[in-house]
C-alpha cells in the first residue's frame, strides 16, 4: 500500500515562498539602491527620482514613453492574434482530429528551440514584403512575437485542457440544442479561462522583456529604449526599468483580477429542492 502524501506545513511553505521572493528581491533591491547613489560625493538621496519626474519624461526620456505604448499594443495585439488563433485550432484537434495532436503540439513547441537571430533572419524577407503591402509600423512586431509566445501559450492552454472533458461537454451541450457558437463561447471557453488566463500572462511578460527581435527588426519597443536611455544616463534608465516593472505587475495583476471577478460572478449551480 502506497503511503499518503501529505501537503508541506506552513513553516516549510513559508520557507520556499521566502526563499523565493528572495530570489526576486535582491536584483530589485540592488537596482533601487544603484539609483540613489550620488556618484563620487558617496550617500544616497533621491535627486535622480525627482529631476525624472519633475521634467514630466520630456527631452530624451519622452521616447520612452512612445516606446512604453508601443509595446503594450504589441502585448494586447499578441496575445488576441496568439488566443483567437490557438484555442479553436486546440479545440478541434481535440475533438475532430485527435491523431494530429502530436503534429500540433510540434509545430507550436518547435519556436522555442530556434534562436531569436535565426527567426529574424527567416522573417527578414516576410517583412519586406509586409513593410510595402501593410506599412511598416511598431504593430506588425505582434506576428513575429505571436511566434514567439506560441509555445508557452499552447502549454498554459493544453495543461488545462487535459483536465477538462470536452468531448463529454460539447455533445451534452449540442445534445440540449446549442450550436457550435454557444458551445464554445459559453461551455467551453469558460471552463479554460484558467489556461487562458496563464497563456496571457506569459505572452504579455515575454513581449514587454523582449529585445532582439525588436532591435534587429529596428522597431521601437520599451526595451530598446531603454537601452538608448543607458548609454546616455545609466542610473536613469535603471529608474525607467524599475517603472517598467511596476507597471507590467500591475498590468498582470489586472488581468488576472478581471478574470478572478468574472468567475466570482458566476454562481455555483446546486441541487434543486425537493
Amino acid at each position: 500500500m502506497r503511503p499518503v502524501a501529505h501537503a508541506p506545513s506552513r513553516l516549510v511553505r513559508g520557507l520556499i515562498l521566502g526563499s523565493i521572493g528572495l530570489v526576486f528581491a535582491i536584483p530589485i533591491i540592488a537596482m533601487v539602491e544603484f539609483t540613489l547613489r550620488r556618484g563620487l560625493a558617496g550617500g544616497h538621496d533621491f535627486s535622480r527620482w525627482t529631476a525624472l519626474f519633475q521634467g514630466g519624461f520630456t527631452g530624451p526620456y519622452r521616447s520612452v514613453l512612445v516606446a512604453l505604448g508601443n509595446s503594450v499594443g504589441l502585448a494586447v495585439g499578441t496575445v488576441a492574434i496568439v488566443l483567437l488563433l490557438l484555442v479553436p485550432t486546440l479545440l478541434l484537434v481535440h475533438l475532430r482530429f485527435p491523431r494530429l495532436r502530436r503534429l500540433m503540439e510540434f509545430v507550436c513547441i518547435l519556436p522555442i528551440s530556434i534562436p531569436a537571430i535565426v527567426l529574424v533572419v527567416g522573417l527578414a524577407p516576410v517583412y519586406s514584403v509586409l513593410a510595402r503591402v501593410a506599412g511598416s509600423g511598431v504593430w506588425t512586431l505582434s506576428f513575429a512575437y505571436g511566434i514567439t509566445v506560441l509555445p508557452f501559450a499552447y502549454r498554459a492552454i493544453q495543461s488545462n485542457l487535459d483536465g477538462v472533458d470536452v468531448r463529454t461537454l460539447s455533445e451534452a451541450a449540442r445534445t440540449l440544442g446549442a450550436g457550435w457558437g454557444s458551445v464554445l463561447l459559453r461551455v467551453l471557453i469558460p471552463n479554460l479561462r484558467r489556461g487562458i488566463l496563464a497563456g496571457a500572462f506569459i505572452s504579455v511578460a515575454v513581449v514587454l522583456g523582449e529585445f532582439t527581435i525588436a532591435s534587429l527588426l529596428n522597431r521601437i519597443t520599451l526595451q530598446t529604449a531603454l537601452v538608448v536611455v543607458s548609454k546616455a544616463d545609466p542610473y536613469t534608465a535603471v529608474i525607467l526599468s524599475l517603472l517598467a516593472l511596476t507597471f507590467a505587475f500591475l498590468l498582470l495583476l489586472v488581468i488576472g483580477r478581471l478574470g478572478t471577478v468574472r468567475t466570482g460572478r458566476r454562481r455555483p449551480i446546486t441541487g434543486g429542492q425537493p
